[in-house]
């Protein structure tokens, strides 16, 4: 079996980083940590007393590149569905709400909708005031 010379366990703001090492002998895989990639601020901590070996480095470099396009690419994926979110939300409440329903969420709508909106139109404004 061609196993990936590195193996990242992710978590939340970055990933654990593991060596694979295929005895394939003994029909053992083994799987040594050696080091803590923290994604937003890009540190990278070698784990216990190791030193990084700068294949490591290219590694862990080019994982967090592709991960970073990875989180980006969902940012925007998620957005889109926000948006189809929005259309089920308003063809709810005009076909299906009760008014009961409409009283529980009315408020929070408007208050998150409020807040979309003007943080869209300072950023709108703030590209066409630099172009």
């Amino acid at each position: 079996m061609d196993l990936p010379e590195y193996f990242f366990r992710t978590r939340e703001n970055g990933a654990f980083v593991f060596r694979v090492e295929n005895d394939a002998r003994q029909r053992r895989l083994d799987m040594d940590q050696i080091a803590v990639v923290n994604i937003r601020n890009g540190e990278v901590k070698p784990h216990g007393d190791r030193v990084l070996s700068v294949g490591d480095k290219a590694a862990i470099a080019e994982w967090m590149r592709d991960r970073r396009a990875v989180l980006a690419a969902r940012d925007i994926d998620d957005i889109h569905r926000a948006v189809d979110f929005l259309h089920a939300t308003s063809h709810w409440v005009q076909s299906k709400a009760t008014d009961d329903e409409i009283d529980a969420v009315t408020d929070a709508l408007l208050l998150a909708m409020h807040d979309l909106r003007g943080v869209l139109v300072r950023k709108k404004a703030d590209r066409l005031g630099r172009a």
